[in-house]
C-alpha cells in the first residue's frame, strides 16, 4: 500500500502554491503616486487565472466628464453608462477593441453596452471633447488598477511571471513597462517608477 501511495504521488502533477501578498508601486519621475495605471501578472508556463468580476459596471458621466477615468472589467463585461449633467452626451469609440457609439441621451437616462474583446477602449463623447475614459478589457484574473499609487494581490502566483504597468499617458510606445521576476511565498513589494507624458490640454483629468 506504501508503495502504491508512493508512486500515485510521483505521478500526480503537483498543484502550483499561492505566493504570498504581492503589493506594486506605481511611481512618476518626481516620486509622486500614479492613479489610473493597470497592474497586470502573467505567470510563466501557465495561463493566468481567469477573470471574474463582482459587477455591475458603470462608467458615470458627471460635470461633463467620464468616472471612472481608467476601468479594468472582465472579457464579456456589460457596462453602463449612466448620465447625471443636464446636457446629452453621445457616447463613442473607435477602438479595434470595441467600436459602437450611444447616440444622445439626456439626464438619468443610461445606455449600456457588452465589451466582447480584450483590449484597450478608449472612450470619448462627441459634443465635448473634454471627456475621455478608457476601458482595460481582460482576461486575466491578475489586474488591478492603482488607487493612490498601489495595487494589492492577495492571491499572487507563485514561480517566474512577468509583471506589467499600463497607463495611458505612459511615455512608451506601447504604453507599458514589464519586468520579471521570481515569486514566492512571502510577502513582497514591488516599485515601478514611471514617466507620463501630459494629459491632453482637453483633458481635465490631468495628472
Amino acid at each position: 500500500m506504501r508503495r502504491l501511495i508512493y508512486a500515485l504521488a510521483l505521478t500526480l502533477p503537483a498543484a502550483p502554491a499561492a505566493a504570498g501578498t504581492l503589493v506594486v508601486r506605481v511611481v512618476d519621475a518626481a516620486g509622486r503616486p500614479v492613479d489610473d495605471a493597470v497592474v497586470t501578472i502573467d505567470p510563466a508556463g501557465r495561463a493566468p487565472q481567469p477573470s471574474r468580476g463582482p459587477g455591475p459596471y458603470r462608467i458615470e458621466q458627471r460635470n461633463r466628464m467620464f468616472h471612472p477615468f481608467v476601468s479594468v472589467v472582465p472579457v464579456g463585461a456589460i457596462v453602463s453608462f449612466p448620465n447625471f449633467d443636464a446636457t446629452r452626451h453621445q457616447v463613442y469609440s473607435f477602438s479595434p477593441a470595441k467600436r459602437f457609439e450611444l447616440k444622445l441621451f439626456a439626464r438619468d437616462q443610461s445606455r449600456s453596452i457588452r465589451f466582447d474583446k480584450a483590449g484597450i477602449v478608449a472612450i470619448g463623447c462627441n459634443i465635448h471633447d473634454q471627456m475621455s475614459a478608457f476601458l482595460f478589457v481582460t482576461s486575466n484574473g491578475w489586474a488591478q488598477r492603482t488607487e493612490r499609487g498601489t495595487v494589492t494581490f492577495r492571491d499572487a502566483p507563485s514561480g517566474a511571471s512577468k509583471i506589467t504597468v499600463w497607463h495611458p499617458y505612459l511615455r512608451t510606445p506601447t504604453l507599458t513597462v514589464s519586468r520579471t521576476m521570481r515569486l514566492g511565498e512571502a510577502n513582497r513589494t514591488e516599485s515601478f517608477s514611471v514617466k507620463l507624458r501630459p494629459a491632453p490640454l482637453h483633458d481635465s483629468s490631468a495628472y
